[in-house]
C-alpha cells in the first residue's frame, strides 16, 4: 500500500466520529427541549471579513465599505453588515444543531438589537425550543432552536428562531420498529 492508500481522506461521518473526532451534529432524540448549547468556536468579525461579504453579496451600502462616510454617522464608523452577522452565527450552531441536518426549514424573528464593528469577537448561544418526529416520515423530524448572539462586551447583537429537519437515530427506529412486530 502507499502513502495515498493509507491516507486516504474520507466524508464518511460515522468513519470519523468512531475514530474519536467531536459528533456533528445531532439526530433528533438527541435534543431536549430546554437545552441550551454554548457554540464554539468565537468569531472575530475584521475588516476584510465584512469587505468581502458586501462585495460578494453585491451590498455596497457606504455604512459598511467606507471609513469616511461612516465617520459620520450616528455610529462614527464601519458596521458590520447584518446579514453576515446572521451567517456567521449560524454557521457557529452548525456542529451541535444542525450537522447532521437534512434541510433548514426557516428563519423566523430575525434582529438585530445591536451593532457589531471590525474587531468584535461574536458568540453564539442555541435553546432548543421544540423537538416533534415528522407525522409523514418516521425516519426524521423537526427541531426548533433560538438562537442568541452576543459580542465580547455581553451585549445581544442578533436574535433568530430556526427550524431544522433533522434525521432519527437509526437504532431508535430500529428499536420502534422491533416493538411493533
Amino acid at each position: 500500500m502507499n502513502d495515498t492508500e493509507t491516507h486516504q481522506l474520507t466524508t464518511d461521518q460515522a468513519g470519523r466520529e468512531a475514530s474519536g473526532a467531536h459528533e456533528y451534529g445531532r439526530y433528533l432524540e438527541e435534543f431536549e427541549v430546554g437545552a441550551i448549547y454554548k457554540h464554539w468556536p468565537a468569531k472575530t468579525v475584521t475588516e476584510a471579513d465584512d469587505h468581502l461579504f458586501c462585495l460578494l453579496t453585491m451590498n455596497h451600502h457606504p455604512l459598511h465599505i467606507n471609513d469616511v462616510y461612516a465617520s459620520a454617522s450616528q455610529q462614527g464608523r464601519n458596521v458590520v453588515v447584518g446579514p453576515l452577522v446572521y451567517s456567521l452565527a449560524v454557521g457557529m450552531t452548525v456542529s451541535d444543531v444542525s450537522g447532521k441536518a437534512i434541510a433548514n426549514l426557516a428563519t423566523e424573528e430575525l434582529s438585530h438589537p445591536n451593532p457589531v464593528f471590525h474587531g468584535d469577537t461574536l458568540y453564539c448561544e442555541s435553546e432548543v425550543l421544540e423537538v416533534r418526529p415528522s407525522q409523514s416520515k418516521p425516519d426524521r423530524g423537526i427541531v426548533k432552536v433560538h438562537t442568541r448572539v452576543f459580542k465580547q462586551t455581553g451585549e445581544l447583537v442578533a436574535d433568530f428562531k430556526r427550524a431544522v429537519l433533522v434525521p432519527r437515530d437509526p437504532s431508535a427506529i430500529e428499536a420502534a420498529e422491533g416493538a411493533v412486530d
